[in-house]
């Protein structure tokens, strides 16, 4: 993304923003699994706190009531994964300590989110400068903090507000901490992070691919669960066929299966530990074709689907954002470029589209990646068996954050259109200047 400076005629100093999305990371492995998505349930909460004015106001501190709520974009993450978190005050224990009516847009609120259960430690949060005027000697209003954290720990991971700052800039820079009275705070959110998993490199191989009923077909396994009982069976499509057997694997995790195939419908053969087939514990299909004779003057005629590839591609590599007014700051938005995704491999996994993006630098420093916000969206072309998920409203940051995903199923593909609105809050009397960030999608 580029800052430019406008040449309007009023010479008012306005910011231009341009995003590069030119820089892509495909990888099409079609084992890989997409990432659960779960919407996640806040509780808003009250603490007692104790606010203390800035001694120029000549008041005392103030012991009072915040209200505030706590949400999260990933209610189920994995360890390794990375957590927005917004911590909302909705009712702020201190008020404005000034006989001076406050303008809008010179509050910036900090904080701390503290984190409880399998991991603890604090999560800093920031807001953007941005807030209604504010009478003299008027209440504060309702502000949002963002920030992140990596998951380390599975389990139940608590998260409760901390103490937060309010800082005001108008005439002269001051700063009211508020402090959380009998720490922590009431839980209000809490997230359930499971293990990070192991790829599935199970593997299946016939000896042969097609023979006539009744003829059994060896069966290969590789790098399964030592010692585990497995189900070998026929599939027809996504449904299994009557062809079926247990085994038990070796030390070593391998195995061989004589499979009596008699099912005419039957098209493939999977093999899968447990008591239903699960892509992430199983290998398959292997291709096999029942020959069942055919009737006097008659003749086969076959035809093959090739499976293809997992591939993407964008509309452009450059999108420029709206101008913001110097002193005034705000949001520069537009919209990425769309993203197209086929999906054509015609196997079980799913897909994920995520994307991190670089501060934005400058002749006046840089603005920080966190700064850059979407909202994204995704749709399926008509009659693509997967369904496309857009992923969570909030920063993209430098730690990334998913754009769009389809889920794991028995038969996944098709095509699909991605977009996303872009928000980037440009702090106020940021040096005029041009900006530029690089927003990195990966495909998996």
């Amino acid at each position: 993304m580029a800052l430019n400076r406008s040449r309007a005629a009023t010479r008012r100093r306005r910011w231009t923003a341009v995003l590069g999305a030119g820089a892509l990371a495909v990888a099409a492995g079609g084992a890989i699994a997409a990432p659960a998505h779960a919407t996640a349930v806040s509780t808003p909460v009250e603490f007692q706190t104790r606010c203390v004015p800035p001694p120029i106001a000549g008041i005392p501190p103030i012991t009072g009531t915040t209200t505030a709520d706590i949400t999260v974009d990933k209610a189920a993450p994995k360890v390794g994964d990375t957590v927005t978190v917004t911590y909302t005050i909705t009712k702020p224990a201190a008020s404005n300590p000034v006989d001076l009516a406050l303008p809008a847009d010179i509050m910036t609120p900090s904080g701390k989110v503290t984190l409880g259960g399998a991991q603890t430690g604090a999560v800093t949060v920031t807001g953007p400068k941005k807030n209604p005027p504010i009478p003299a000697k008027g209440s504060f209003p309702a502000f949002s903090m963002t920030g992140t954290f990596t998951v380390t720990q599975a389990g139940s991971i608590t998260l409760s507000p901390g103490d937060y700052n309010i800082h005001t800039s108008y005439i002269m820079e001051l700063d009211t901490p508020c402090t959380v009275l009998n720490p922590p705070a009431p839980v209000s959110e809490t997230v359930v992070a499971s293990p990070v998993t192991s790829p599935n490199t199970r593997t299946l191989q016939l000896d042969n691919a097609s023979g006539d009923p009744g003829v059994r077909v060896t069966v290969t396994g590789a790098k399964f669960t030592p010692l585990a009982e497995v189900t070998v069976v026929g599939r027809a499509g996504g449904a299994e066929t009557a062809d079926k057997m247990t085994v038990t694997t070796d030390s070593e995790g391998g195995f061989t299966a004589r499979l009596k195939v008699n099912d005419a419908a039957t098209t493939g053969v999977v093999a899968y530990e447990g008591a239903a087939w699960d892509p992430e514990k199983g290998a398959g299909p292997a291709a096999y074709k029942v020959v069942v004779p055919n009737p006097p003057n008659s003749q086969t005629i076959t035809a093959a689907v090739t499976a293809g590839e997992l591939s993407m591609s964008q509309a452009g590599d450059a999108v420029e954002l709206t101008s913001v007014d110097f002193g005034q700051g705000g949001a520069a938005t537009g919209g990425l470029k769309t993203v197209t995704v086929k999906d054509f491999r015609g196997g079980p996994a799913g897909w994920s589209l995520t994307g991190k993006v670089t501060d934005f630098t400058g002749p006046g420093g840089a603005i920080g990646a966190g700064n850059l916000s979407w909202t994204p969206a995704c749709t399926a072309k008509a009659g693509s068996p997967s369904t496309c998920a857009a992923g969570s409203a909030g920063p993209v940051g430098s730690g990334g954050a998913t754009l769009a995903s389809t889920p794991n199923g028995t038969l996944t593909g098709g095509e699909f259109t991605v977009d996303a609105q872009l928000s980037l809050d440009v702090p106020a009397f940021t040096a005029p200047g041009s900006y530029a960030g690089v927003l990195t999608l990966t495909l998996s």
